[in-house]
């Protein structure tokens, strides 16, 4: 189903089948530019980029009452002091809590996408964030990560978003919970198309791990239960 309007952000809803209740929503936020006005267009990269995330998660919780929001901005850019996509992910999460309250909401985010998860995650209805690449400069605030499980994930290979930045982020994150784990992928650059396949796990099993539907893979168990710095530069 697509929501469409002409001034606000677009969702693309994927619910469960028939008569299957929701339970769960997991909210899917695309990257972006530092500046932009102009419209994030359904076909540019970025949103393509998260598509796959989306279906996969549909097509593995088809019968856990999971529903997918694939969220489109309004506007490709991050637009210092806007925050335009912070505005259109805080528009979604209440649209969440009004058709599904009391639901639990994970937040998938790739770039500038990560960066509006992490921003958003004191949302009510947020459980759990799980941030790819995400873009955490300086200065970046944490303290509404407190209750929330955390998972970043980054390429070493990445040179558009740093991974030294999002590492910053994670150690600063842990003060504030314990339930904050960084992973960095081998090889992988910030399109996350060499190790398609590693991303698509990660994020699957930690959304249905923070929701409840199957055990955390080993990995991101023992990431999060190691102490900082310890669990914050995991090799997958």
């Amino acid at each position: 189903m697509l929501i469409p309007t002409a001034t606000e952000p677009r969702l693309r809803v994927i619910d469960p089948p028939g008569s299957v209740p929701v339970k769960a929503i997991v909210m899917v936020l695309h990257g972006g530019s530092e500046t932009g006005r102009q419209r994030a267009h359904r076909l540019r990269l970025a949103y393509l980029r998260m598509l796959p995330f989306g279906t996969n998660l549909a097509a593995s919780t088809v019968d856990d009452g999971v529903a997918v929001w694939l969220l489109r901005y309004r506007y490709r850019g991050w637009n210092a002091p806007h925050e335009d996509p912070i505005e259109d992910a805080r528009w979604a999460l209440a649209r969440a809590r009004e058709r599904h309250p009391g639901v639990p909401v994970v937040l998938v985010g790739h770039s500038m996408g990560g960066r509006v998860a992490l921003r958003v995650a004191g949302d009510e209805a947020v459980a759990g964030v799980c941030a790819l690449a995400p873009w955490t400069p300086s200065g970046e605030p944490v303290d509404q990560l407190a209750g929330r499980t955390v998972l970043i994930a980054h390429g070493d290979r990445d040179t558009t978003t740093l991974p030294a930045d999002s590492y910053a982020y994670a150690l600063r994150a842990k003060e504030i919970t314990d339930s904050v784990c960084r992973l960095t992928v081998r090889g992988e650059g910030h399109a996350l198309l060499r190790k398609a396949g590693v991303w698509t796990a990660l994020v699957r099993s930690f959304t249905k791990g923070v929701l409840g539907l199957e055990p955390l893979d080993d990995k991101i168990t023992e990431a999060l239960r190691k102490p900082s710095p310890d669990g914050l530069d995991v090799m997958v």
